[in-house]
Protein backbone atom coordinates (compact mmCIF):
# COMPACT_ATOMS: atom_id res chain seq x y z
CA UNK A 1 0.00 0.00 0.00
CA UNK A 2 1.29 3.43 -0.97
CA UNK A 3 3.46 2.27 -3.89
CA UNK A 4 3.35 4.50 -6.99
CA UNK A 5 1.70 3.11 -10.11
CA UNK A 6 1.92 4.02 -13.80
CA UNK A 7 -0.75 2.71 -16.16
CA UNK A 8 -1.55 2.85 -19.86
CA UNK A 9 -4.96 2.10 -21.38
CA UNK A 10 -5.47 0.09 -24.54
CA UNK A 11 -7.76 2.78 -25.95
CA UNK A 12 -5.11 5.56 -25.81
CA UNK A 13 -1.95 3.49 -26.31
CA UNK A 14 1.40 4.12 -24.65
CA UNK A 15 1.32 7.87 -25.33
CA UNK A 16 -1.03 8.50 -22.37
CA UNK A 17 0.28 7.49 -18.93
CA UNK A 18 -1.94 7.54 -15.84
CA UNK A 19 -0.37 8.00 -12.41
CA UNK A 20 -1.69 6.73 -9.12
CA UNK A 21 -0.89 4.77 -5.98
CA UNK A 22 -1.93 1.47 -4.45
CA UNK A 23 -4.54 2.10 -1.75
CA UNK A 24 -5.49 -1.49 -0.93
CA UNK A 25 -5.64 -5.13 -1.96
CA UNK A 26 -7.54 -8.28 -1.05
CA UNK A 27 -6.21 -10.91 1.34
CA UNK A 28 -6.50 -13.68 -1.27
CA UNK A 29 -7.50 -14.59 -4.78
CA UNK A 30 -11.11 -14.43 -5.89
CA UNK A 31 -11.38 -18.22 -5.97
CA UNK A 32 -10.31 -18.49 -2.31
CA UNK A 33 -13.36 -16.52 -1.15
CA UNK A 34 -15.96 -17.67 -3.70
CA UNK A 35 -18.91 -19.78 -2.60
CA UNK A 36 -18.06 -22.54 -5.09
CA UNK A 37 -14.38 -22.32 -6.10
CA UNK A 38 -13.55 -23.43 -9.65
CA UNK A 39 -12.13 -26.94 -9.91
CA UNK A 40 -9.34 -27.88 -12.30
CA UNK A 41 -10.67 -31.07 -13.92
CA UNK A 42 -7.37 -31.95 -15.61
CA UNK A 43 -5.49 -32.27 -12.32
CA UNK A 44 -2.71 -29.92 -13.46
CA UNK A 45 -2.32 -27.62 -10.46
CA UNK A 46 1.09 -26.24 -11.39
CA UNK A 47 0.13 -23.32 -13.65
CA UNK A 48 -3.16 -22.12 -12.18
CA UNK A 49 -3.57 -18.37 -12.77
CA UNK A 50 -4.38 -16.47 -9.60
CA UNK A 51 -5.50 -12.87 -9.66
CA UNK A 52 -5.23 -10.68 -6.59
CA UNK A 53 -7.62 -7.71 -6.60
CA UNK A 54 -5.72 -4.43 -6.16
CA UNK A 55 -7.32 -1.02 -5.57
CA UNK A 56 -5.51 1.91 -7.20
CA UNK A 57 -6.31 5.61 -6.73
CA UNK A 58 -5.74 7.52 -9.97
CA UNK A 59 -4.69 11.14 -10.30
CA UNK A 60 -7.92 13.10 -11.01
CA UNK A 61 -6.07 15.42 -13.41
CA UNK A 62 -5.08 12.44 -15.59
CA UNK A 63 -8.70 11.24 -15.68
CA UNK A 64 -9.99 14.69 -16.57
CA UNK A 65 -7.66 14.93 -19.57
CA UNK A 66 -8.27 11.36 -20.77
CA UNK A 67 -11.46 9.79 -19.35
CA UNK A 68 -11.64 6.02 -18.93
CA UNK A 69 -14.58 3.70 -19.59
CA UNK A 70 -15.63 0.41 -18.00
CA UNK A 71 -14.09 -2.69 -19.55
CA UNK A 72 -10.82 -1.23 -20.85
CA UNK A 73 -7.62 -3.22 -20.54
CA UNK A 74 -4.78 -1.56 -18.67
CA UNK A 75 -1.03 -2.19 -18.51
CA UNK A 76 0.06 -1.55 -14.91
CA UNK A 77 3.63 -1.00 -13.69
Amino acid sequence: IGQPVEMTADVYGSSVVYHGKVVGFSAGTGSAFSLLPAQNATGNWIKVVQRLPVRIALDPADLEKHPLRIGLSMQVD
